[in-house]
């Protein structure tokens, strides 16, 4: 069991295991990862919805809360061994990036693709608490810049607290679930699952899922490399998008199967995980020092979507998000994509 976590937890490992790998292999291992990538998410939302049915909790809440926790682990992983071997750029970029990934992208994304709906007593919640967290996260890191000019550090004592309030946090996603009187949708014909089948589906579909992810991108990379495209265009596209393809996946699965509030739930909880349990358990592994440019590039990138997405909530009176909505916070993600790689500010 330790080799295996050492195999999907270490990049290092994974791009060992392809580098030696013929043309042919590596074709073949990425349709493998995108086909057990696709299958995977279609069995954690079927296990989702399922979950919502029988426990009776709305489907944006099973996506805020199971499904996200679960997408999340891997980040977690990544920047916990990040930290704990002295690159903590990469730790705290991990948790940041995959926010501005999975609002920017995923849902900007989405919202022009499919209808979204806004179920408001949830998201008027938890959307406080997604925006809430990251701008703790940025007032803690000014707290630490002030304290500490030359080498501003997140330290364990940081990553406790956030720990913390990933309990406060899920905690107060069941009772607000509870207290809305919001139930599950479900049309009467389809037949109920019972709990242990419904969470094996999702378990199932959920370690499909992580190992397809974490295995595609250096496929992809070095299938890329073989190819001439430059390391850094792989690094600032590939790498970066690797970590939020769990949530990618879920997401294009739960718009297909007409499932859409577990997107919406799954990206607002993975936003409040990225900060609480991807940061937190990275700090408390060892501190983290924070780079200049989050100061100047990445935390008001995250802050502008996320408060976007928090102002579009309260605007959509009607219960739907609108098509340029999408446009806007998936534009605010190219630019900042374009901004890393052009002008080399990430």
């Amino acid at each position: 069991m330790r080799e295996v976590l050492h195999y999907l937890t270490s990049d290092q490992v994974l791009h060992q295991m392809v580098a030696g790998m013929p043309m042919w292999g590596l074709l073949l291992l990425l349709v493998a990862c995108i086909v057990v990538l696709s299958k995977g998410a279609d069995l954690m939302v079927d296990g989702a919805v399922a979950l919502a049915r029988r426990t009776g909790l709305p489907r944006i809440v099973i996506g805020a809360t199971i499904i996200s926790l679960g997408t999340t682990t891997p980040e977690m992983f990544v920047s916990v061994m990040a930290a704990w071997t002295g690159n903590p750029g990469l730790a705290l970029g991990n948790g940041v990036g995959s926010i501005i990934c999975d609002t920017g992208l995923i849902f900007g994304l989405m919202c022009i693709i499919s209808r979204v709906p806004v179920r408001r007593y949830i998201l008027n919640r938890t959307g406080w608490v997604q925006v809430g967290a990251a701008t703790l996260l940025v007032l803690v890191a000014l707290v630490a810049l002030w304290m500490n000019p030359g080498a501003p550090v997140l330290g364990r004592g940081v990553g406790a607290l956030f720990l913390v309030l990933l309990v406060g946090y899920l905690y107060l996603s069941y009772r607000w679930a509870r207290q809305s009187g919001l139930v599950d949708e479900a049309a009467e014909d389809e037949p109920l699952w019972g709990l242990g089948k419904a969470l094996g589906f999702t378990l199932l579909g959920l370690v499909g899922v992580i190992v397809g992810s974490r295995v595609l991108v250096p496929v992809a990379a070095e299938g890329a490399a073989r190819l001439g495209v430059p390391q850094d265009v792989i690094a600032a596209t590939l790498v970066a998008f690797g970590t939020s393809l769990p949530e990618l996946m879920t997401a294009i699965s739960s718009v297909k199967k007409r499932q859409p509030q577990i997107m919406v739930g799954n990206v607002v909880g993975a936003d409040v995980l990225n900060c609480l349990f991807v940061v937190g358990a990275a700090a408390f592994a060892r501190p983290l020092t924070v780079p200049p440019n989050f100061y100047s590039f990445h935390f008001p990138a995250m802050l502008l979507i996320l408060y976007s997405f928090r102002l579009f909530i309260r605007m959509n009176t009607d219960g739907w998000f609108k098509r340029w909505q999408g446009v806007w916070i998936l534009g605010i993600y190219l630019v900042y994509l374009g901004l890393q790689y052009g002008l080399n500010l990430g």
